[in-house]
């Protein structure tokens, strides 16, 4: 359930006299703080969505793989069709490491995403065993022109995108972290992924996950509507070489930055890739 705040309202209050106006305000902020209702909960926030994809083109996308410019769109590898932005590998002889990533134009800080997601068909000849029907969004990222031509991956903040085998368990909206860490109950968290609770989705259904960021603050995952996953206090990793150049005057937090769908060698469809901005 969502957070509700109404309106505060100043009005009179009993009982204050008329020449002590500061113990009046007082009062009355008191009064109406406490006798305001106050819902929580972990369903998604409503508001207003403004699509990303607008189902016709790659219009406010730039695109980035491994080897090639920016702009480049190694043998049409992203492509829209009947309104669903795909990754696909039909022009490819076999992988060969070319891990790319779409990005969206603007940058982001406090924000709700939501998309919808499929894996279809098989992986490409010359994919990685761990790519196996595998994607991401990609949060906080760098900006796609600060990227090496030869980087395999934007450093971000992974929302990991998993599908199943058919017979063995294997959550989705897990975490990944390129060139970044975060905190979780307390702790820094080091290791590059750590799963979810979510549950396991086989085959080629659509699947929605969305992802509340708030800065440098809280991060939640959802999936399907059910809350699987949450941390906070996203931060660059300076350890890792890109990570390094991106810290300024020592400040390692991320409190903002691109948002980025991936290509990691199975092809997967998007549609319905939409965004709320949350006030901060």
């Amino acid at each position: 359930m969502r957070l509700l705040l109404p309106l505060f309202r100043p009005q009179r209050c009993r009982g204050v006299p008329r020449n002590n106006p500061k113990a009046a305000l007082v009062l009355c902020l008191w009064v109406g703080l406490f006798s305001a209702p106050v819902f929580g909960g972990d369903s998604p926030a409503s508001g207003q969505w403004i699509k990303l994809f607008n189902g016709k083109d790659l219009k406010d996308w730039k695109i980035k793989i491994k080897g090639f410019d920016l702009g480049v769109n190694y043998l049409n590898t992203f492509r829209v069709e009947n309104g669903v932005l795909r990754v696909v590998y039909d022009e490819y002889d076999k992988f060969d490491g070319r891990f790319g990533h779409i990005f969206y134009k603007d940058k982001f800080s406090h924000y709700r995403l939501r998309a919808e997601y499929r894996f279809v068909g098989k992986q490409t000849v010359g994919g990685p065993g761990w790519a196996f029907r595998n994607s991401g969004l990609m949060l906080h990222c760098q900006a796609p022109e600060s990227m090496r031509k030869d980087q395999e991956f934007p450093v971000s903040i992974e929302v990991q995108l998993l599908g199943g085998d058919g017979v063995s368990k294997r959550s989705t909206a897990n975490l990944c972290t390129p060139g970044t860490h975060v905190v979780m109950d307390g702790r820094l968290i080091t290791q590059h992924c750590t799963d979810s609770r979510s549950k396991t989705y086989h085959g080629d259904q659509w699947v929605t996950v969305e992802v509340e960021v708030h800065g440098n603050g809280l991060i939640r995952h959802f999936v399907n509507g059910e809350l699987v996953m949450e941390y906070e206090r996203p931060q660059l990793d300076e350890s890792d070489a890109d990570a390094k150049a991106l810290i300024k005057d020592g400040n390692k937090m991320l409190n903002e930055g691109y948002i980025a769908l991936q290509a990691e060698s199975h092809p997967v469809e998007f549609r319905n890739v939409e965004l709320m901005v949350l006030e901060p």
